[in-house]
């Protein structure tokens, strides 16, 4: 593929990552940090040692912490930020965005999460501000099981890009591909994009058990009617069923719920082992969107009028201190049901 223009915004794990990828093929690509001396530390040191330790990043990659020179000229712009700062920043690349050759960048979002008080989806909020700005770009979701460090060590991975103009996905998929990197293509945006936030609910509830000295029969419990629960909110918002079966669902929420380099599986872990959420999040470095996720989730599962258990009892732990032992007996007390 030829080499192209290509802006990531977000220096955090996930972004270096995927900067990292994206430079090793000989794109040209520019990094957004938010904060000035990150910029340039990572320039000197060639390597996001805050977030990504022991992974260099190639010379194709320039950091820079400002925006509008990491936008402009870009032909895909991939956004790596946090659900509850993406709106904010997107509304700053929307007033940056310029036509090139007639056509503006094709927008990638990067993020897993569902954005608070709206309830909307990263590609939701993508839309609604392009139509707010009078302008109009292709939006692909890439999203799927992938550590951002397993990503970084090359190591064999497998993810999907969605869109509703197959051709911006099919852009993106040769963007990206390697031979330790695969993609592929749906057509499922809310599908693939609940998946990917909702996941991190349940991981947290299998950190729980697992942090309570549960065994493997309670993880495969809460995986498999996670899953449930995903597909009944997923279905109601008019995703294709069949998405939850695959990479972006099924793919997805096993790694979540399994691996050890999960932080939301890590916060609940501490949570199921006695410590206080306010002190796990102030531990850690980077950001754990189930927890956020959690309460925006809580509120689309009440609008839409879905049961969702699992996510019920995560809220009453995350918001009203409610004791990890308690919600499991709250579970699994509810009234017995076909499957």
């Amino acid at each position: 593929m030829t080499p192209e223009n290509v802006g990531v915004v977000g220096a955090g794990s996930w972004g270096t990552a995927l900067a990292r990828l994206l430079g090793n093929k000989k794109h040209r690509v520019k990094l957004w940090a938010h904060r000035r001396k990150h910029a340039e530390k990572m320039n000197r040191d060639r390597e996001n040692k805050a977030y990504l330790p022991g992974y260099p990043i190639g010379e194709n990659v320039e950091v820079s912490s400002d925006l509008a020179e990491v936008v402009h000229g870009s032909k895909f712009l991939i956004l790596a930020v946090p659900s509850h700062f993406f709106r904010s920043v997107f509304q700053k690349v929307v007033y940056l965005l310029e036509e090139e050759d007639n056509q503006l960048p094709i927008l990638v979002s990067a993020v897993k999460g569902i954005e608070e008080k709206s309830l909307m989806t990263m590609s939701q909020v993508m839309s609604e501000e392009l139509t707010g700005g009078s302008k109009k770009a292709e939006i692909v979701v890439l999203t799927g099981p992938s550590f951002a460090r397993e990503v970084a060590a090359e190591t064999p991975t497998a993810v999907s890009v969605a869109s509703t103009n197959m051709r911006g996905a099919e852009a993106v998929q040769d963007l990206f591909v390697t031979p330790f990197f695969r993609l592929y293509r749906s057509g499922d945006l809310v599908g693939q994009e609940l998946g990917a936030a909702l996941k991190n609910v349940i991981a947290i509830a299998t950190g729980i058990a697992d942090g309570l000295g549960y065994g493997t029969n309670t993880r495969a419990a809460l995986i498999t009617r996670g899953l449930a629960e995903i597909s009944r909110l997923g279905v109601k918002m008019g995703a294709d069923p069949l998405t939850f079966s695959g990479l972006g669902g099924l793919g997805d929420l096993i790694l979540t719920c399994t691996g050890d380099l999960s932080r939301n599986r890590t916060v609940g872990l501490k949570l199921g082992r006695g410590e206080k959420l306010k002190e796990i999040l102030a531990e850690m470095d980077m950001v754990a969107e189930g927890v956020k996720t959690t309460r925006s989730a809580y509120d689309l599962a009440h609008r839409q009028d879905v049961e969702m258990p699992i996510l019920t009892q995560v809220y009453k732990i995350l918001y009203e201190d409610k004791p990890c032992r308690n919600a499991v007996i709250s579970l699994m007390a509810r009234e017995q049901k076909e499957e």
